[in-house]
């Protein structure tokens, strides 16, 4: 709670907020209420169900995960922030092509999640200073916080029927973090669904993840099948992944409200692989130090060398199938 002594008023102080943090270089920012999640029951069943695959972390902290103020405690509101990650990239020269497999937009600058909690870190201290006996607390996806639905309540953008998070003007590029924080603040309203019958995500998911509009079965998903799953893929699935080494942004790349998507211009969010490929023959080349030098404070690091090798075969595989005789 705010001090009356302090005589600030919470209209004034969410506007300072929302000030500071686009000074920051933040390009979207909204807040919304602490409260429980609204999809609390939905995510145990798919839990349940196994659709996490084998990503078990997910099923940890489940208390904190669905309710701000858990980890929080007194937590009031969360400061719900977003920057875009969208870049243009160059083309693959044709007779490079049957060699090059893809990485997903997010991967290609610097790791974001540190580039985001600096800037987290900067915006909570400021707040602390402006109300000294503010609680805050930090939240990058690494953090056990439903990000997507706070997002949609603090007006940021709505959740997608590929269950990413859509803005009208920047579209789906959007990296997210927040700053839960005791401060009892004027929420935003929030975003509107505005998919209405549009299926092109669904429709384009070659592996068939995104089972119904807003819900996704991780297990066949590219993007958890490259990064997240360390064992063998099932032959079928590995035919299905195509050309992408690490992630995979297919279900983005024909959502309609990115189309006119504008691009970042953070220097760090700039593509250290231009054309948004590897060279996969160099990639199996790699040994540990070679791995390392290429992919120094990139998020791509998530995946060890032996994984990102494992895809790399599958890639070469995939795209002999298409253009070898």
């Amino acid at each position: 709670m705010i001090d009356a002594s302090l005589q600030i008023d919470r209209y004034q102080l969410a506007g300072q907020i929302r000030l500071r943090a686009r000074k920051l270089g933040f390009d979207l920012v909204g807040i919304a209420a602490a409260e429980p999640s609204e999809h609390r029951e939905y995510l145990k069943r798919w839990l349940d169900d196994g659709q996490a695959g084998t990503m078990h972390y997910l099923a940890r902290r489940f208390e904190e995960r669905t309710d701000p103020a858990a980890y929080l405690p007194g937590a009031r509101s969360v400061v719900c922030a977003a920057i875009n990650y969208h870049v243009a990239l160059e083309q693959v020269p044709e007779d490079q092509r049957a060699h090059h497999g893809k990485v997903a937009r997010y991967a290609l600058g610097e790791d974001y999640h540190e580039h985001l909690k600096q800037r987290l870190f900067a915006l909570a201290d400021w707040m602390r200073e402006v109300v000294p006996e503010a609680q805050t607390r930090v939240c990058v996806d690494t953090a056990p916080v439903m990000e997507k639905e706070l997002a949609a309540r603090a007006g940021i953008g709505w959740q997608g029927k590929n269950t990413c998070t859509i803005n009208e003007r920047i579209g789906s590029w959007l990296l997210l973090g927040e700053v839960i924080t005791t401060l009892d603040l004027p929420h935003d309203e929030p975003a509107i669904d505005r998919c209405g019958t549009c299926t092109r995500c669904i429709d384009a998911c070659p592996t068939g993840a995104i089972t119904a509009p807003y819900q996704l079965d991780a297990r066949r998903c590219i993007s958890y099948l490259n990064i997240e799953h360390r064992g063998e893929i099932e032959l079928p699935l590995q035919r299905l992944i195509g050309e992408w080494l690490y992630g995979c942004d297919i279900c983005q790349d024909v959502c309609p409200w990115n189309s006119k998507a504008p691009d970042a211009n953070d220097p760090a969010l700039q593509p250290r692989f231009p054309t948004g490929t590897i060279n996969l023959r160099q990639v199996l080349s790699w040994g540990p130090d070679e791995y390392r030098a290429a992919l120094r404070g990139s998020a791509m690091k998530r995946v060890k060398l032996p994984v990102l090798q494992r895809n790399a075969r599958i890639v070469l595989s995939n795209l002999c199938d298409t253009s070898c005789d």
